[in-house]
């Protein structure tokens, strides 16, 4: 991770100060005096800070149920911020692994592992997404052929990877994707003449949904190693 955010997990210190302290010349990696708070370090490195050497926090990882109307933003804005739920220290330091829109609903992911959060949601690595999805029309009988062939999307020119669509009724489907591309499932639908009325993450890999709204949980050390399983298969 970067020198900065080493020394604001390994103290109390806000990124200002650690700024600071790093244009002063009073942090040494591997005793050299290292000036640029981009320096990447490792878990492995010998950080000092006047001599007194810094050991990280261990990475967090979380699992929320987030609530409608509230945004994937560590701030408050048009809408307030899901980090309103989430009662931990540094909230500022966290981050979301696949961000949801503010009306949808459902499983997101919350960390300060930038290594990790970057792994699930990179396409190439196909990790999976599971949504409920609730429509405003009736399927018609060659959609699910059309989501596993791949869908033009209006102003793309590649067309979506295979999705799997199970149908529940003919007005609600669990849909399963593997990429992450702005909007996707409301454009994926609207490509075949439908409209998304509600939409609802379920799961993320091997990690279900299994708390109320606006409650979360830490990801147990299963469910974190769970990823890079998925992740390298």
């Amino acid at each position: 991770m970067r020198l900065d955010k080493f020394i604001c997990k390994s103290t109390e210190l806000t990124k200002v100060t650690a700024l600071q302290y790093i244009h002063e010349g009073i942090i040494k990696v591997n005793g050299e005096i290292i000036l640029d708070a981009a320096t990447q370090v490792h878990e492995n490195n010998h950080v000092t800070l006047n001599g007194n050497r810094l050991t990280a926090r261990d990475f967090r990882y979380i699992l929320m149920h987030k609530p409608a109307k509230t945004i994937c933003s560590n701030i408050d804005e048009a809408y307030p911020s899901l980090f309103n739920y989430v009662d931990v220290e540094k909230v500022s330091e966290l981050h979301i692994a696949g961000r949801l829109d503010a009306d949808t609903t459902g499983l997101v992911l919350i960390t300060d592992d930038g290594r990790w959060s970057f792994n699930i949601t990179r396409p190439t690595q196909k990790c999976q997404k599971v949504y409920r999805v609730q429509l405003s029309r009736e399927l018609l009988s060659n959609t699910q052929a059309k989501f596993e062939q791949g869908l033009q999307l209006q102003g793309e020119k590649q067309l979506t990877l295979p999705a799997k669509l199970d149908i529940i009724h003919a007005k609600e489907v669990l849909l399963t994707i593997t990429e992450g591309r702005f909007h996707q499932v409301k454009r994926m639908f609207a490509a075949v003449g439908n409209r998304v009325v509600s939409l609802h993450r379920e799961r993320i890999g091997d990690v279900c949904l299994d708390v109320d709204v606006g409650q979360w949980r830490h990801l147990t050390p299963e469910e974190v190693r769970s990823f890079n399983h998925t992740l390298s298969s």
